[in-house]
């Protein structure tokens, strides 16, 4: 490529050359000046764009010999520092949008055409396929902590933020929303510290006490109503699950996610893949149980109460509400979790299953759980203990 021509002006150390422009040929002004014994040529501007003349080019190169502006490299220099230290600047916003990214169950190859930064969650959302419990996360932190918290590193909030926080929701909320707000809280923070992108908060989180043991049951008469309309209803592979729960104790998601392989019928135990909480687990297969899943038609699928073209089946609720309203139960009772404590009040009430075999049988990792159902047992030994009192009473009658 040719030397371009340079073409002095009456102003010392300004000269332009004649280039390309958006219009045409057009000038292109340029400085040059010392600094720090050190020469430095900058282009000023061009004539018809930027509006420039030998003049203006020539105020810039007093204004940088006197230092009163930055000459273009001392410009550029800090730009790219504001760039490093934006992106060693990990914001809570910056945060919940990697945490959530690595919550995505979107396929990598979907993304390698989308440059998505940490700190756009619109974008990461729109993007990103997410499970239940990351939507929950997405929900919560837009409603309730990307205002207050989202520009501000973990490091530069005080325990007073948190507090007034706390305070505030509280007037509104219930304890539960509160703790599951708060504990949000806490999880990005510490995502970030594990991964090493920031300092964590410098304090523990008070969570609000939350008193939310809720222990369902079913009467006798309930329970009939129940199996009746189970039994009417015309979506088997929901009546099935249902009478599963009532037979075993697990969990909606655990029964969703079940497959024929996770069935031994030769060991008579069933593996629950990664539990509420905790590892693989397994819990006997029952008689009753044993014979329902006997009866159940083995689809062209690997699980056991499969969805649309065999795949995991999503969404039940409609299904298990119309069982529920059948037969007549309460409002509060919840279909699937009712059915789970369903089987443990069973259990317990029956006094002939003691609380640590309830525990592993319910795949419960911190007895606290279980502890909701002793009061059954202890009712029911407390009934035993009186037999004996009735026998010495009719020994007495029968003396007299």
């Amino acid at each position: 490529m040719p030397k371009q021509v340079r073409f002095e002006t009456k102003y010392p150390g300004v000269f332009f050359i004649n280039a390309q422009g958006e219009t045409g040929i057009e000038k292109v002004y340029y400085i040059r000046y010392r600094k720090n014994s050190k020469l430095i040529e900058e282009k000023a501007g061009w004539q018809k764009r930027d509006d420039m003349t030998p003049a203006r080019a020539n105020n810039l190169r007093v204004e940088r010999l006197e230092g009163r502006q930055r000459t273009n490299a001392e410009r550029r220099a800090e730009e790219v520092a504001a760039r490093k230290a934006e992106d060693s600047t990990w914001t809570f916003n910056r945060l919940f949008g990697r945490y959530i990214k690595d919550k995505s169950i979107t396929d990598e190859k979907e993304l390698i055409d989308k440059e998505i930064k940490d700190d756009d969650l619109d974008k990461i959302v729109a993007a990103m396929k997410f499970k239940k419990p990351a939507q929950i996360d997405i929900s919560r932190y837009r409603k309730f902590i990307q205002k207050p918290l989202g520009d501000k590193q973990p490091h530069e909030i005080l325990l007073l933020d948190i507090d007034r926080m706390r305070l505030k929701l509280s007037k509104t909320y219930k304890p539960q929303t509160v703790k599951h707000v708060l504990n949000l809280i806490t999880r990005i923070s510490n995502y970030g510290h594990k991964k090493g992108l920031c300092e964590g908060l410098g304090f523990s989180v008070q969570k609000p006490r939350v008193d939310n043991v809720v222990t369902e049951d079913l009467s006798p008469d309930e329970l009939r109503r129940l199996l009746i309309a189970i039994e009417a209803d015309p979506n088997w592979t929901v009546a099935n699950m249902m009478l599963m729960a009532l037979h075993t104790g697990m969990r909606r998601g655990e029964l969703l996610k079940l497959k024929w392989d996770d069935i031994n019928f030769n060991t008579g135990f069933i593996t629950i893949r990664s539990p509420k909480g905790g590892r693989d687990a397994m819990i006997p297969i029952s008689q009753k149980a044993g014979e329902l899943l006997d009866s159940i038609e083995r689809l062209d699928s690997p699980f056991v109460f499969p969805g649309d073209k065999g795949n995991q089946r999503a969404q039940i609720y409609h299904v298990v509400s119309r069982i529920k309203k059948r037969a007549g139960l309460p409002k509060s009772f919840r279909p699937m979790h009712g059915l789970r404590h369903a089987y443990a009040s069973m259990l317990a009430s029956s006094g002939q299953v003691d609380i640590y075999t309830l525990q592993k049988l319910m795949t419960h990792k911190d007895f606290r759980m279980t502890q909701r159902y002793a009061h059954l047992r202890d009712e029911t030994l407390k009934k035993a203990s009186g037999i004996v009192g009735d026998i010495m009473d009719d020994a007495m009658e029968k003396t007299g």
